[in-house]
């Protein structure tokens, strides 16, 4: 009878603790639940705000306004104690009219030509890079391609007409973009390379624009009239004003 009376009291105690545990059971399991619903919300809002920032930071990226090759080095070919030529080629991706400018980190040493100018809509231009070389201190043949000086190019969108005058960028610099920072690599003169090969269809297209830009624009010809003598556009300009002073006179009168 006491081992029945102490299963049954048993029985009641555990009967009387079992909705405690498990009311506690099911208020921790909500709260777990509730937990981890408060951190996928936490999670995906702050990956929402991460997604959110970069894109923003990607509206925000200068877009470039010009197309460069070769677009990461200069090459030049290695000939110590000489002046040698490398070549970039520039090309106007936009619908608008773009300033360009050309800086350097060894202007003691480098040039370019032309160093700056307005490109209009799909223009392209092959600008020249001149550098000097120095003679190597250990009288290598060939030292390490790549050089420390760098050459930067900006651009800036302008509005038709304008002329290029340097002072631009100084004046919207808010609005200047850096396209490119290039890096100068030596090259093997005397080695052909298909580098090297570039290099020279490119300077050869530089030399062809150089010389039609040295040229005048083409003027108009001569005027030719119906019986098929040349008529001299300033002499009947010049008839034209006195036959007018003519008749001013004779009206005065």
């Amino acid at each position: 009878m006491s081992i029945a009376g102490g299963d049954q009291l048993s029985e009641t105690k555990l009967f009387r603790l079992c909705p405690l545990w498990s009311s506690r059971n099911v208020s921790s399991s909500s709260n777990s639940t509730q937990n981890l619903r408060h951190s996928n919300t936490s999670s995906s809002s702050s990956s929402s705000k991460t997604v959110s920032s970069m894109a923003k930071s990607l509206l925000l990226l200068p877009r470039r306004r010009l197309r460069l090759d070769p677009k990461s080095y200069l090459y030049f070919p290695y000939e110590p104690g000489k002046q040698v030529r490398s070549a970039v080629r520039l090309k106007n991706k936009t619908k608008s009219h773009v300033a360009f400018k050309f800086q350097t980190t060894a202007p003691k040493s480098c040039y370019m030509r032309p160093p700056g100018g307005i490109l209009a809509p799909g223009e392209s231009l092959t600008a020249t890079v001149f550098k000097f070389v120095e003679q190597p201190e250990n009288n290598e043949k060939m030292p390490d391609q790549k050089k420390k000086d760098k050459f930067k190019i900006m651009s800036l969108k302008v509005k038709e007409g304008v002329d290029y005058v340097p002072e631009l960028f100084d004046e919207q610099r808010d609005q200047v973009v850096v396209e490119r920072i290039l890096r100068v690599i030596f090259i093997d003169a005397e080695r052909r390379s298909p580098a090297l090969e570039k290099l020279e269809r490119q300077l050869a297209e530089a030399d062809a624009e150089l010389e039609a830009r040295k040229k005048p624009p083409a003027e108009a010809g001569p005027r030719v009239a119906v019986e098929g003598l040349v008529i001299d556009e300033w002499k009947e300009r010049r008839e034209k004003y006195l036959a007018r002073q003519q008749v001013q006179a004779v009206d005065s009168v």
